[in-house]
């Protein structure tokens, strides 16, 4: 058995935050948990106008409430899958240009993705 002259704290080093890990858990469990009322309500709602023309759903959107609703749907969504794929990536892609790599592009096709449906949403809501 070898002893090790280093103390607690060298052997940890470069680790990584415990704080930095439980926040990213419990924002993941927050998203997860805010989705389930905002998918509902847009389950719900796209059976209400299932049926409808190009111009309802275009003044339903148009709807403040409606418009609202679906860009805090969307931004909660974008961010939850941003936190989970970056789970993903960290734990299961090892090399560190690789997995740095990987972020980069994940984070940059989740925001222009987001931001894409967002400014869709709100050029409806706004008579565009």
């Amino acid at each position: 058995m070898m002893m090790s002259l280093r103390n607690p704290l060298a052997r940890v080093r470069g680790l990584g935050s415990a704080k930095s890990g439980v926040e990213h858990w419990w924002v993941q469990r927050l998203t997860a948990v805010i989705l389930v009322p905002l998918v509902l309500w847009f389950a719900i709602s796209l059976i209400s106008v299932a049926h409808a023309d190009y111009a309802t759903m275009k003044s339903w959107v148009g709807q403040p409430f409606n418009a609202a609703l679906l860009v805090a749907l969307l931004v909660t969504m974008f961010y939850h899958a941003k936190l989970g794929l970056q789970v993903v990536i960290e734990d299961y892609v090892h090399g560190e240009m690789i997995k740095l790599a990987s972020l980069l592009a994940m984070n940059f096709v989740v925001i222009i993705a987001g931001a894409t449906a967002v400014i869709s949403v709100l050029k409806i809501a706004f008579g565009g």
